[in-house]
């Protein structure tokens, strides 16, 4: 199959499709239950229980040349020791903290070497909360692949472009773009020079569009912009090492050829990237500020109504209209946890010191907002149409306090005077006998 034909994409998100990268290898009707053609084996990957609702059900149908059962035993794999899992024994920490760039690796290292946790909540084994790591690597990986059992991961590029090799086909991701890996799928990571980014491991409720509510059938990320890729295949008799996440652990085992030999599939749970840049942001025209949920891309709901195991929020580029408002983020504590990353520009409330590759948290209830220097220009700017340009931030937010890493609380990129961006503020002057 030609490379174009590799990178055409279907779209939609949680929608059903159907492909197949050899005319006649998906079974269609009567055609499927004993014999599937060309010998391919029927294999089903449920992201959900068999019994979840229809409208939440998430699954698909593999056809492929050797069942995913076929391998060895696997063994405990000692490489990306930095890998973490929750729960994490170390005590959560109130204060805001904030990191530079994750270095690029002096020693050569591919996507799974480099991936480096900097905190999370919940548990793996209970099926809630989140893992949040950064990869930094220079080196695509060989003869090798991964899977995760414990979760879904939705990698942000920072800086480098990716090309992931999956089961159901291949997607290329690069900055400004995002890539959705479900639970279970064994994929391989390409780059094409140093790379970095970010990761969110979701142990929960599936990532899903949110609900519009008022704004009504159109706004923020549209469906259609999800692309899912098409069907192809590998026929290789080859060696491939296969890592696998479970339950916090690294396991390996070798096969004697490529995990990516799906032929044909259908179903509607599969990979898919989705251009930032696409994002419809809704904003204020009249007056105040919209809290940050107007920017979300994607949550992962919890069992109460509203809140979420994890919201992925972005902060792109977008026009300020308002009259008579304060227009960057106010200050405020809030009881969701905000882990926040920067893929390029500068974000709209910082002067300073969080820069493109770096990370902040802001756990529950500490008191946040914009630094001296966005303050004193917001409170003097002219009010009319500004555009916000050249920019993309996001935020993983999160229901539950997110417990940094030894690794995050000990490393050299910590900014130990991040507390001083708050400091120097003039004191409110009330009137005498007010």
């Amino acid at each position: 199959m030609s490379e174009d034909a590799r990178l055409r994409y279907l779209t939609g998100f949680g929608n059903h499709f159907a492909t197949e990268a050899v005319e006649g290898a998906l079974p269609v009707g009567k055609n499927s239950p004993q014999r599937t053609p060309f010998g391919l084996y029927a294999e089903q990957l449920s992201g959900t229980a068999f019994t979840a609702p229809r409208v939440e059900n998430r699954r698909s149908w593999l056809y492929r040349l050797r069942p995913a059962a076929n391998h060895a035993a696997f063994r405990p794999w000692a490489g990306a020791s930095l890998l973490k899992s929750a729960p994490f024994d170390r005590p959560a920490d109130p204060n805001r903290l904030r990191w530079d760039p994750l270095p690029m690796p002096e020693a050569s290292q591919d996507f799974v070497e480099g991936l480096v946790t900097y905190g999370g909540n919940g548990d793996v084994a209970t099926g809630a909360g989140i893992g949040i790591h950064l990869y930094a690597c220079d080196r695509s990986m060989q003869d090798r692949a991964f899977f995760n059992a414990d979760g879904e991961m939705l990698i942000v590029p920072q800086e480098g472009r990716l090309t992931i090799t999956t089961e159901f086909g291949v997607m290329a991701v690069e900055p400004q773009e995002m890539a959705l890996i479900p639970r279970g799928v064994r994929f391989r990571v390409a780059v094409e020079g140093p790379s970095r980014g970010y990761v969110c491991e979701n142990y929960g409720g599936l990532f899903r569009l949110p609900d519009l509510g008022p704004i009504g059938s159109n706004g923020l990320a549209n469906p259609r912009d999800f692309e899912t890729p098409v069907a192809a295949y590998e026929d290789i008799d080859e060696p491939c090492e296969l890592i696998q996440k479970f339950q916090g652990g690294l396991w390996a085992t070798i096969l004697d050829h490529s995990p990516f030999d799906v032929v044909a599939w259908h179903g509607n749970l599969a990979p898919c990237r989705y251009d930032l840049r696409r994002f419809n942001t809704i904003n204020t025209v009249s007056y105040d500020h919209p809290d940050p949920s107007i920017f979300t891309v994607l949550t992962s709901p919890s069992e109460v109504p509203g809140t979420a195991n994890c919201d992925f929020v972005i902060f792109p580029p977008r026009w300020m209209v308002a009259e008579h408002t304060f227009r960057p983020p106010w200050f405020h504590r809030n009881v969701m946890s905000e882990f926040m990353g920067l893929v390029t520009g500068v974000y709209d409330a910082k002067a300073g010191g969080f820069a493109p590759g770096g990370a902040s948290l802001h756990n529950q209830m500490s008191g946040h907002g914009p630094d001296q220097a966005s303050y004193g220009g917001a409170i003097q700017a002219d009010l009319k149409p500004h555009k916000i340009a050249d920019t993309l931030a996001f935020m993983f937010e999160s229901r539950w306090v997110i417990r940094p890493t030894d690794f995050a609380m000990e490393a050299p990129t910590m900014q130990l005077d991040y507390d001083d961006v708050w400091a120097g503020f003039d004191k409110g002057r009330v009137p005498p006998n007010a």
